[in-house]
């Protein structure tokens, strides 16, 4: 049976749920894997819950539907906790990945999370200090690189210079660059 890498993206409109889950798959192609990114959401408004999905393999992916059952869970957002269940179907051996100033311990708590691994990242502040602009996302993809380890750092860095670039110029590529290895570097876990 194949091994296929399942991960959900919890966020709220504008804070770049979509284009991160484009994004991880991008860099999945550049190292030689099968990968989807896709997006699910209702009404298209600004501050409304979004989802994004992930399907990384060393082999063709020929399932194509929105997560259940998610190795990895993103949170873009902490309000969303409480209100949806960002964390439903978690694997047993899932790993939870956090936006927040909070510590892994007090996320674990809050979300009920037992026998999982539960980082956190305060990727706002920095997306803030990095950016000029309160938008997580790309900060978040450096900490999930290293909570998880299911793709290369230097490959996400490589991909945001390139696409960034040709999209929005040098500055902002190198802006958003910082920000992945900031948040790749003060990511904590447990």
């Amino acid at each position: 049976m194949k091994r296929i890498t399942q991960i959900r993206w919890h966020g709220r409109g504008g804070q770049g749920a979509k284009v991160a889950s484009f994004l991880l798959a991008e860099c999945a192609l550049e190292e030689g894997k099968w990968s989807q990114g896709f997006p699910d959401y209702g009404p298209e408004r600004s501050g409304a819950p979004v989802r994004g999905f992930n399907r990384i393999s060393d082999e063709r992916i020929d399932l194509h539907c929105p997560i259940a059952e998610p190795d990895i869970v993103i949170v873009l957002d902490e309000t969303l906790i409480g209100r949806v269940d960002v964390c439903g179907g978690l694997k047993e051996d899932g790993i939870c990945v956090v936006n927040t100033a909070c510590d892994p311990a007090v996320m674990r708590s809050r979300l009920k999370l037992n026998g999982k691994k539960i980082f956190t990242v305060d990727a706002t502040n920095i997306a803030l200090a990095e950016l000029g602009r309160p938008i997580p996302n790309t900060a978040m993809l450096g900490a999930v690189c290293k909570a998880s380890g299911v793709l290369k750092l230097e490959t996400v860095v490589k991909e945001i210079e390139k696409i960034f670039k040709k999209k929005f110029g040098s500055e902002v590529a190198e802006k958003n660059v910082r920000a992945v290895r900031r948040a790749y570097s003060e990511v904590k876990g447990e």
